[in-house]
């Protein structure tokens, strides 16, 4: 007897409980929405409907390749991030909740500024600094040290209506003006650790994850030059590792910490307005 969508639904979460864990029920949902080419909610109305063979076939293949260790952000080609729509690809570090902590309270003080000047450095998917301007008007300059990166952060300022300055640049090498706020999410994973990561989260680019022997390699080359890139009075906001915030401190003299949702320090704050040489 041929599958229903709601009995494939439910082999689909069987097959998928080994690579996605806890939410291999959300995960099935997500890739049979991806082979039918439906929303979640016309999916529960399809559940009595028979799944036709070529959706079946796509099935397949978007499960064999969760099962085989591809991220599912990858699979789907779109992954949400503070309620947009990002692209995602193979290359370029993929867009995680824990980062929306950065992203909010970013947003949560450029408002504040009534909008400025926002420089996403280490861009990636452009997620932060596109969130940003989306939501609070700032002006966003998005820049990254990969082609790749810089390419995927311009198509997703256009998908979600944004304008943005693209800069190819190793931190701040190439860039020379000065910004109300300097975001970023650093590679802050210690390079011995790498090994360990889940295997979905090995699969995304080195170059995003690893901050060297002890995790902090990129913050003390951004502690070098960053309040030559910032107005007086302006901000630079980093994500951190939960184990961090110490040696961040340490690093930069002083930084105001904040945790994510999960109670974990997760965004170290490092305002200049008491600093004469910003």
């Amino acid at each position: 007897m041929p599958d229903t969508i709601g009995s494939r639904r439910r082999k689909t979460i069987n097959a998928l409980k080994d690579a996605a864990g806890d939410d291999a029920a959300l995960e099935a949902r997500l890739l049979m929405c991806g082979a039918l080419g439906c929303d979640e909610l016309e999916l529960l109305f399809k559940e009595k409907e028979i799944i036709d063979t070529d959706a079946e076939e796509k099935l397949d293949a978007l499960v064999e390749r969760r099962i085989g260790g591809e991220p599912i952000q990858y699979i789907l080609g779109e992954w949400e991030f503070m309620g947009l729509a990002f692209t995602v690809r193979e290359g370029v570090l993929i867009p995680r909740q824990d980062t929306e902590t950065l992203a909010e309270e970013a947003i949560r003080r450029i408002k504040r500024l009534g909008g400025g000047r926002v420089l996403d450095m280490c861009c990636g998917t452009g997620c932060i600094g596109i969130s940003i301007a989306k939501y609070a008007g700032a002006e966003a300059t998005l820049c990254d040290i990969s082609d790749e990166c810089l390419k995927l952060a311009a198509e997703n300022a256009e998908k979600n209506g944004v304008s943005a300055r693209i800069i190819k640049s190793d931190l701040f090498d190439g860039v020379d003006e000065k910004f109300d706020m300097i975001v970023c999410n650093p590679p802050y994973i210690r390079s011995g650790d790498i090994s360990a990561l889940q295997r979905e989260v090995r699969r995304e680019p080195l170059l995003a994850l690893d901050g060297g022997v002890d995790g902090l390699n990129f913050y003390r080359r951004i502690k070098k030059d960053f309040k030559k890139r910032l107005t007086r009075g302006g901000t630079l906001m980093l994500e951190i590792g939960f184990d961090q915030a110490a040696d961040i401190r340490a690093i930069f003299g002083h930084a105001e910490i904040i945790k994510d949702i999960c109670g974990n320090d997760r965004v170290a704050a490092i305002d200049t307005k008491e600093d004469s040489d910003a």
